[in-house]
């Protein structure tokens, strides 16, 4: 069984207070789920975490996809670890392709 293509995160509009839902690309390492900011700090959500770590967010292969509807609390974080680094663009370019710009850590609440 394959895992879901997409991560549909919803951050907190840091300027509007409004949640805010993208379609993206991520992997699992370790527990936790991995996304990149092609645009890096000038991606509006990346700019929403940064203002409030607090997110939600769910697995799915397309926008409507009645799989998992389920949305999970999580916190984001920008990780520093170079090893860490290393490992989830390797696994993001295994699986999609591609892993350039700034790695996104999401940790689901528990």
């Amino acid at each position: 069984m394959t895992s879901p293509k997409f991560l549909y995160l919803t951050t907190t509009g840091h300027r509007s207070g409004k949640p805010h839902e993208i379609e993206i690309w991520y992997v699992e390492h370790q527990g936790r789920y991995y996304i990149i900011a092609e645009k890096r700090e000038a991606a509006h959500w990346v700019r929403n975490i940064r203002a409030k770590a607090a997110l939600r967010f769910r697995l799915g292969d397309t926008l409507t996809d009645d799989a998992d509807m389920t949305l999970i609390d999580g916190e984001g974080a920008f990780p520093k670890d170079d090893d860490l680094i290393t490992a989830v663009t390797a696994k993001m370019q295994a699986k999609h392709g591609w892993s350039k710009g700034l790695v996104v850590e999401i940790a689901p609440l528990k």
